[in-house]
C-alpha cells in the first residue's frame, strides 16, 4: 500500500479547490466552469453579511470581479443551474444528465411527501400550467394569479411554496433567475432545452459518478468524507458501498495510507501521480485569501480538522454565549 504525507493530501485538496494560488488569475467563463466542475458546486445561502456565499467563494479564487458578470454566466449563458449538491448549489449544466437521476429518484425516495402529494395534485398541475403559460415566476407573481377562491384554501402561500420546491427538486422546474435573491422559476425544458431532454443515467452510474466526483474534488479522502462532501442525495448506504467496492476491485479507486493516520484512505487511481507530485511541493499553496463559511473547502469540517488541524464551526448557528469569534467569521487561508 502506498503511503503519502499529510502535506500531499493538503496540497492536492487545495489544488482541486483552485486554491493553489488564490486570486492569482482573473475570472473567465472557462476558469469558472473548470472550477465548478472540479469542486462539484458553489454553495448558495440566504445569509448576506459580508457578501452572499457564492459571490465570496468565487472571489476567494479569482479576486475582484463584477457580480453582474457572474449572474450573466449563470442566468443568461446558462453555464450553471441551481440544484441540491452539498446544499443548494450552482452546479455545472454539463452535469445535468447525472443530476437528472437524482431528480427522478426524488419522486420515489422522499416518501414523506406522499400525503401532501395526494392532497395537492391539482395544485402541482396548476402551478406548472401557470408557469408554462406565463413564463418565469416567483412566489409573489404566482400569488398574484390566485384563482378566485378567496384568501384561504388550497392556494395558500405555503402550499404554493411547497409545490415550487417539489417541482424544482423533481426537475419539472428550475430556477430561471433571481430578483433581490428571490427565486423565479421556469420549466427546465425551456431554460436548458439542449440538455434537459436527454436521458438520465442509471442509478448505478450515478452512484459511481458521485463517488468519482467527490474523490476528484478532495484528492484523497476517508470513506466518511465521501458522504459529507456532496451530501445529496442522502441514504442509499448499501448501494453506495457496493459501488465503491466495485470501483476498488476494478482498479478505479485505490486504498492508500496517510502518515500519522490509522484510517483507510482512498484516492482515484489516476490521481496517485498527482498526490506524489503534491508531496514534493515546498508549500501546499501560495497566497492569502478569505473563505466564506460555506466554501466547498470547508463543507465537511471534521475533514478540515483532520487535514489542516483547523477547528472551525459556523457560529451563525451557535448560541451567542458559545461563540468564539463572532456571528459571521471568514477563515483566512495563508500559504496552505
Amino acid at each position: 500500500m502506498r503511503v503519502f504525507s499529510r502535506h500531499a493530501v493538503r496540497a492536492l485538496f487545495l489544488h482541486r479547490q483552485h486554491l493553489g494560488r488564490p486570486r492569482a488569475h482573473g475570472l473567465t467563463p472557462h476558469r469558472l466552469t473548470r472550477f465548478v466542475e472540479d469542486v462539484g458546486g458553489i454553495q448558495m445561502d440566504s445569509i448576506n453579511v459580508v457578501e452572499r456565499a457564492h459571490y465570496l467563494t468565487v472571489w476567494s479564487r479569482f479576486g475582484p470581479y463584477e457580480r453582474a458578470r457572474l449572474d450573466r454566466l449563470v442566468y443568461r449563458r446558462r453555464l450553471f443551474l441551481e440544484y441540491w449538491a452539498h446544499a443548494a448549489c450552482l452546479v455545472p449544466a454539463s452535469m445535468l444528465p447525472w443530476w437528472k437521476r437524482a431528480m427522478l429518484d426524488y419522486r420515489v425516495r422522499h416518501t414523506g411527501w406522499s400525503g401532501w402529494l395526494r392532497k395537492n395534485t391539482r395544485l402541482l398541475a396548476t402551478v406548472t400550467d401557470l408557469i408554462r403559460a406565463g413564463g418565469p415566476m416567483g412566489h409573489a407573481e404566482l400569488e398574484g394569479r390566485r384563482p378566485p377562491r378567496g384568501r384561504s384554501g388550497w392556494w395558500d402561500w405555503r402550499p404554493v411554496q411547497h409545490a415550487l420546491h417539489y417541482l424544482w427538486m423533481t426537475g419539472v422546474l428550475t430556477i430561471h433567475s433571481r430578483r433581490h435573491f428571490q427565486k423565479r422559476f421556469d420549466l427546465l425544458e425551456r431554460v436548458l432545452p439542449a440538455t434537459a431532454g436527454g436521458e438520465a443515467v442509471s442509478a448505478e452510474a450515478f452512484l459511481r459518478w458521485h463517488i468519482e466526483r467527490s474523490l476528484h474534488a478532495m484528492g484523497a479522502a476517508i470513506e466518511l468524507d465521501l458522504t459529507h462532501y456532496l451530501t445529496y442525495p442522502r441514504g442509499a448506504t448499501s448501494p453506495r458501498r457496493a459501488a465503491l467496492r466495485a470501483m476498488i476491485a476494478e482498479g478505479l479507486v485505490t486504498e492508500i495510507a496517510v502518515e500519522g493516520s490509522t484510517a483507510r484512505w482512498l484516492a482515484l487511481t489516476r490521481d496517485l501521480p498527482a498526490l506524489g507530485r503534491a508531496g514534493r511541493l515546498p508549500a501546499a499553496s501560495h497566497g492569502t485569501t478569505l473563505l466564506a463559511p460555506f466554501d466547498s473547502l470547508l463543507w465537511y469540517r471534521d475533514r478540515v480538522s483532520r487535514v489542516f488541524g483547523f477547528d472551525y464551526r459556523i457560529e451563525v448557528y451557535t448560541p451567542g454565549p458559545k461563540r468564539v469569534h463572532g456571528y459571521y467569521t471568514l477563515p483566512i487561508l495563508h500559504d496552505g
